[in-house]
């Protein structure tokens, strides 16, 4: 048994089921039942049970996710109490692939009386269900992907591809940013990389600081307490010099090298800084990069520090 072909088979079919149902899209249809959605002042309210009913939380979260403020209700839970969770302004997602659902056409007299706009997806727009919709939305499919033609596989995939497409279209129409997704994913990486300020990841506290007239010897034990690779020179906090541990392998190679000099003779004047903590740690984690540096300092803009940030705190913190 070949199963490399049998996978194949199933991702052609399914393949070709959403490519037919693409070309069955009526203009006049869809764009009713976007401009439906998008002018509601409600909620879209998905409704749906078996295999239907776990698209359909799918489709909800995706709604939710892009703009569109969306849940899902299973339909026996509606009929004992949860009716009570839908506003008479929300618009109705009822799914059933038959259209026949025992529990949603006992759900559908009861929505209809509270007024709802119901948008129904069956394969059938003259099933007991669609014929108690506003909208049809077809997903019928000429085969399953099962061998059997019972499993819902290719009719499934077409359903959930539909509630994409629905979702992308109110994107456009809402004309939807990278921010605006962001703002419903502040936890994601994107999220991270449009709110997350570097104020927010730096060190403030117990920076090795050192004064310009330490020795390197004093200043090389600062730096090994510091933890941070590096040891940060001031002068009234303003900062003047930065020894990195780079510096001091290459202050050993020199013929003047001395523990006992100064540790500002040995550093870089005028190391890397950002002088704006409200800058994204997304650009700090860039700037890093393109410095080829391992640690920046934080200061205002009269070079007075503020804080320091290592790559690898941004790393951890899933900056990316």
């Amino acid at each position: 048994m070949d199963f490399k072909e049998i996978a194949k088979e199933v991702l052609i079919n399914e393949a070709n089921e959403l490519i037919e149902a693409s070309n069955k899209i009526d203009s006049k249809n869809i764009d009713k039942i976007i401009n439906e959605i998008y002018n509601t002042k409600g909620r879209v309210v998905v409704i749906g049970v078996g295999k239907s009913g776990l698209v359909g939380q799918k489709i909800a979260a995706t709604l939710s996710s892009t703009g569109t403020p969306s849940f899902f209700i299973h339909p026996t839970e509606a009929m004992h109490g949860d009716l009570g969770m839908i506003d008479k302004n929300d618009i109705i997602l009822a799914i059933s692939y038959s259209g026949k659902s025992d529990e949603l056409s006992s759900l559908m007299p009861h929505l209809k009386r509270l007024s709802h706009k119901i948008i129904t997806m069956t394969k059938d727009k003259n099933s007991p269900i669609s014929k108690q919709g506003d909208y049809f939305l077809d997903i019928s499919v000429s085969k399953e992907a099962c061998p059997l033609n019972i499993a819902p596989t290719s009719s499934t995939t077409l359903t959930l591809a539909l509630g994409d497409a629905i979702a992308i279209c109110l994107m456009k129409k809402r004309n939807f940013k990278d921010s605006d997704f962001a703002a419903f994913h502040p936890g994601g990486s994107l999220g991270k990389r449009l709110f997350v300020k570097i104020k927010d990841l730096m060190q403030k506290e117990n920076l090795p600081i050192v004064s310009k007239n330490v020795t390197l010897k004093e200043a090389i034990i600062k730096m090994t307490n510091g933890k941070l690779g590096s040891v940060l020179i001031a002068e009234n906090n303003k900062l003047i010099g930065m020894l990195s541990d780079g510096d001091l392998r290459r202050a050993m190679l020199r013929d003047d090298f001395n523990l006992g000099a100064k540790a500002i003779d040995y550093a870089t004047k005028n190391p890397k800084i950002c002088d704006d903590e409200n800058t994204l740690a997304f650009d700090i984690l860039h700037l890093i990069e393109d410095s080829k540096i391992q640690l920046l300092i934080i200061t205002n803009k009269n070079k007075e520090i503020k804080g320091a940030i290592h790559i690898h705190k941004l790393v951890e913190a899933g900056i990316q």
